[in-house]
């Protein structure tokens, strides 16, 4: 099996010549305090919320969509905020859902593997060892099952036998300046999403790293499989990232007001990743 050393070594010793557009899209919210995001608590009491994101790569001839999010079903029954509709952001900057060809799963749990029958006729590219672990034995334990749900999964199952799940082993390039790398950790098939811009490489961490927080100050988000892989995967995600301001974790609002938006009237809503942040 191929290791994290070896996809490293395997990057493209030049810039590609494709460079990417990448979107945040916000589209749910949750109430939080500091001591809910850090392994082992934090001595703080002060608010530090989750904003949900999905994220959109656009190039000259090819767009892809990573991670799906929620719809407000499922954000009633977790008890978040649902801000917008994930179809409704990616229609705002231009992408039709049902066009889309390829869609990158970053983890299966809930906030970013639901809305699957939003993506008709995409092409699903998922980590071999995250589909074995939300399918096999550690799905028993409500501390390792918790994140997922089964009606996702089991319609990324159904995605499997029509042929529109394409699996990955550790490293992968999906296309010119773009590439998926295994880091685990969160899961035990997380992979984040390494893509090229007008401002060099930038890696979409996903849940590599909650917060900005997670990943400055050493502190692992609680919900975990492997903390030995979350920590390793932050050396990873510098290695393969332009600099740590080429990072962009997976639930930080920071995001949104170091970015600029996309339009006057996505701020809040809708950023740029590609352009340096402020």
């Amino acid at each position: 099996m191929t290791s994290v050393n070896d996809s490293l070594d395997s990057l493209d010793p030049a810039p590609p010549t494709e460079r990417y557009r990448v979107f945040a899209l916000h589209y749910a919210h949750l109430a939080r305090r500091t001591g809910d995001n850090f392994l082992g608590g934090d001595p703080h009491d002060a608010p530090m919320p989750l904003d949900y994101f999905v994220w959109a790569i656009v190039g000259q001839s090819r767009t892809f969509v990573v991670d799906t999010g929620f719809d407000a079903a499922m954000a009633h029954k977790r008890g978040r905020t649902l801000v917008r509709p994930v179809e409704q952001g990616l229609q705002r900057i231009g992408i039709r859902p049902e066009a889309v060809d390829d869609v990158i799963i970053t983890h299966m749990h809930y906030d970013h593997a639901g809305n699957l029958a939003l993506f008709p006729r995409a092409r699903y590219h998922l980590q071999d060892r995250e589909m074995a672990f939300c399918t096999g034995r550690c799905m028993c334990h409500p501390a390792l099952s918790h994140g997922f749900e089964s009606a996702d999964v089991q319609a990324m199952v159904g995605h499997v036998f029509e042929g529109r799940v394409q699996f990955h082993d550790a490293a992968a390039t999906l296309a010119p300046g773009l590439s998926v790398h295994w880091v685990g950790g969160h899961t035990a098939g997380l992979q984040i999403v390494r893509v090229y811009t007008a401002r060099g490489w930038v890696v979409l961490a996903s849940d590599a790293a909650h917060f900005y927080a997670n990943l400055e100050q050493g502190r692992p988000f609680p919900i975990v499989y492997n903390v030995a892989d979350v920590l390793e995967a932050w050396t990873t995600v510098r290695r393969l990232a332009a600099s740590d301001q080429h990072v962009i974790p997976g639930h930080d609002p920071a995001v949104l007001q170091r970015y600029a938006a996309f339009e006057r009237d996505t701020q809040g809503w809708i950023v740029r990743l590609d352009v340096e942040p402020h």
